[in-house]
């Protein structure tokens, strides 16, 4: 890493990850730059989705408001972009529609797709040079207030999108390849692996002081086919980034949502921290975990629509819950924040989280 950057002033969320006993757990939130805040929508305006993501000044700027508008509440920046960049850099087409999500106009369906569709020669340093650009800027623009994460999409997250073409409720198109064509599932996790990789080097030589993956659908999968189709590949890109990067290495988190069977064995996948959905009993969570990791989350998002007695409640319960935060614990909702989320209810949950782990 040529570039120099400032001195980093609040280290908390880094000592948790690294085992180190705290004053309070530290605090971020998935999804935490976005169309919840105001100041969002006046940097985007019309612009399309992804033209913002590939815009660094913008995705920086992004990236640091809520940092800016929750002063000294946030304790890590993540940066403004998406999971979908890795298919778009092997080829395919994607378009982020508002009020609907991801869509794929031509998701693979066939042999011939797999075959022909695909760039299985990806020049990740080319094809995502303003992910990495947006990375370094926005390290520079945090002036070491927070640290930057950086993140990836697990490999069968991202096949899914790219066989369903978007969101899905059966799940169709990705349980028929895996079942009908379980070698051309293989194949293209491997290599959306390899991209994924390589891609989690390169945001960290870029700048990015964390990693997290983000195994969206790791939940549809059954126990026996999370064992196949899922957890080796999360267990290679940890394995494989960490290993490349060697003292360079930073710490990372991997997010299953969903996949309430397969906690233990991602504590023992090697990965720094578990971040867990709202499903969890977080006292069943330590139980499991047994110390051997960081566990971050698992507030329901939806309990932010309550009253702020709910949520000191609930907020409470949970830190509780997870030991008292003082050791092994980030703060975090259990998925995304949504987007009609009150700024002024989320600001009130992270004080709570604050005062109540400090106590």
């Amino acid at each position: 890493m040529s570039q120099k950057f400032p001195l980093l002033k609040n280290n908390l969320l880094l000592r948790t990850l690294n085992g180190e006993d705290v004053e309070r757990p530290p605090c971020w939130i998935m999804r935490q730059a976005g169309r919840y805040l105001p100041e969002y929508h006046t940097v985007k305006k019309d612009k399309n989705f992804f033209e913002v993501c590939r815009d660094a000044e913008l995705a920086s700027e992004i990236t640091i408001q809520p940092i800016r508008h929750y002063k000294n509440l946030i304790d890590a920046a993540i940066i403004f972009s998406d999971i979908l960049v890795i298919p778009q850099a092997m080829g395919m087409d994607v378009k982020m529609i508002d009020g609907v999500g991801p869509s794929f106009p031509n998701p693979l369906r066939t042999i011939s797709d797999y075959e022909t569709v695909l760039n299985y020669k990806v020049d990740v340093e080319k094809s995502l040079h303003w992910a990495f650009k947006a990375i370094t800027l926005t390290r520079l623009k945090l002036n070491g207030e927070v640290p930057l994460f950086g993140f990836v999409g697990g490999p069968y997250t991202l096949l899914t999108y790219m066989v369903e073409g978007g969101g899905s409720r059966l799940f169709r198109f990705i349980k028929q390849l895996i079942n009908e064509h379980p070698e051309w599932a293989h194949k293209l996790l491997q290599k959306i692996t390899d991209v994924a990789v390589e891609f989690c080097v390169k945001q960290v030589q870029a700048g990015a002081q964390a990693l997290q993956v983000f195994e969206s659908w790791g939940g549809e999968l059954s126990s026996r086919d999370f064992d196949e189709f899922s957890l080796p590949y999360l267990i290679q890109i940890n394995e494989r980034v960490k290993q490349i990067l060697g003292k360079d290495k930073v710490p990372m988190i991997v997010f299953s949502k969903g996949s309430w069977y397969a906690l233990d064995k991602l504590c023992d996948s090697g990965y720094d921290a578990v971040s867990l959905d709202w499903l969890w009993n977080p006292k069943d969570a330590v139980k499991i975990n047994n110390g051997r990791v960081t566990l971050q989350g698992n507030l329901d998002p939806g309990v932010i629509y309550g009253s702020n007695e709910v949520i000191t409640e609930k907020v409470k319960y949970m830190i509780q819950s997870f030991g008292g935060g003082k050791s092994k614990y980030i703060v975090n909702f259990g998925h995304g924040t949504h987007p009609h989320m009150d700024p002024e209810k989320i600001r009130f949950f992270l004080e709570e989280c604050h005062r109540i782990g400090s106590t």
